[in-house]
């Protein structure tokens, strides 16, 4: 072989030695291209666009990690939880331990409330970080949703460790002490939130101490926070409810009509919110408006408590034996509630029919039900007898 061809074969054989460096370093640089091409798509909310970028990567190279990701990502993105499992799932089955994977896949289970498996993945990524705090606060989150306060209580303090006055903790620990009728703790861990900083305050948090207010009965604290709430969203639904019931709370029911009304001009057919309504008109003497409310609220479907309110209008306008007749109708579909029993005995005391009404309230007695109030009224009707 002359020297001239020797060379020619010398130069050839490098170009075949360092082509398939050469070739696997543009395919990288596609992968890398595409991926972070990809990842902006989802960013901007583009995801069939993303899809297709992440799809182009497993084209090139099955079972690609970022890929995978990608396409897990974008189904989670658009609510396609089983479809996201899926890929999250094959990416751990080739990359164990991939952190974004798991991520992802204990988030998809915990939205279609899958929690013990949100869990076991959580809890398997703490194994090697135990100071995440974003890991803590979802597991906290997760066992708050299947009602282990303790677990759940643990794993938020410890976040507050780490450190004080995180948002997600503290808002946490409100939910998780709400959940459990705590009202006062709720509070405690909420206004803390306030006093970190308003301005970064949900308007959730704002209407869940309102709430607590409500249920604690300290209806004009109650007021403040809700009004805190209409003010950052005038037509919150939370925020409005709160207010009426407040005014309601606080025997206010000229204010509580303002607010369920609003309620009902954004969402004329909602059954509850016609029969509060009702309920409202009936407490300031309006019986007229209250029925029509009432009969709104029945025209939509069947409903105890319109029911129950019509029956008070016709007891209120002295109509006590179709008042009677109503009661009667509703004791047969709630044999247990022992407020139809009250209303009935006294229908019958305003129909001077003293035994009927204590032989009515001693009926509730069959069905195991015991309350101070039946046996208030009772005791007194005996003694009077």
């Amino acid at each position: 072989m002359s020297d001239e061809v020797f060379k020619e074969f010398e130069m050839a054989q490098t170009v075949v030695d360092y082509a398939p460096v050469d070739e696997t370093e543009a395919v990288s640089s596609e992968i890398s291209e595409l991926s972070k091409q990809g990842y902006q798509f989802l960013k901007d909310n583009r995801i069939d666009e993303a899809k297709e970028s992440f799809s182009k990567i497993l084209e090139i190279e099955e079972n690609n990690n970022y890929a995978l990701v990608g396409l897990g990502d974008s189904e989670r993105k658009q609510n396609h939880f089983r479809e996201a499992v899926e890929f999250y799932s094959k990416c751990l089955d080739y990359h164990p331990g991939n952190n974004y994977a798991l991520f992802g896949l204990a988030d998809c289970y915990k939205a279609m409330n899958q929690y013990h498996k949100a869990i076991a993945i959580w809890e398997q990524y703490l194994l090697h970080d135990d100071r995440n705090i974003t890991v803590l606060t979802r597991v906290a989150d997760a066992y708050r949703k299947t009602r282990d306060f303790k677990k759940s209580k643990d794993l938020y303090l410890s976040v507050l460790d780490m450190e004080e006055n995180n948002s997600y903790a503290l808002i946490g620990l409100g939910h998780l002490h709400y959940d459990f009728k705590e009202y006062r703790d709720a509070l405690y861990y909420w206004t803390k939130m306030l006093e970190k900083d308003e301005s970064l305050v949900d308007i959730r948090v704002l209407t869940s101490i309102g709430n607590c207010h409500r249920k604690l009965k300290s209806f004009e604290k109650g007021v403040e926070f809700f009004e805190r709430a209409l003010k950052k969203e005038p037509n919150n639904f939370y925020a409005l409810f709160g207010l009426a019931d407040c005014y309601r709370g606080m025997n206010q029911q000229f204010r509580s009509i303002e607010y369920w009304n609003k309620i009902l001009d954004m969402d004329p057919d909602n059954k509850v919110i016609l029969t509060r309504a009702g309920d409202a008109y009936r407490n300031t003497g309006d019986y007229k408006t209250a029925a029509e409310y009432y009969n709104k609220a029945m025209d939509i479907e069947f409903d105890v408590y319109a029911a129950l309110g019509l029956a008070l209008i016709c007891k209120g306008e002295g109509r006590y034996e179709e008042a009677a007749e109503r009661l009667q109708g509703l004791i047969k579909g709630d044999p247990k509630n022992f407020r139809f029993y009250i209303d009935l005995s006294d229908c019958y005391v305003k129909m001077n029919q003293k035994a009927k009404a204590i032989e009515t309230l001693k009926n509730i007695s069959r069905y195991g039900v015991r309350s101070p109030a039946i046996a208030d009224m009772l005791s007194r009707l005996e003694r009077d007898a």
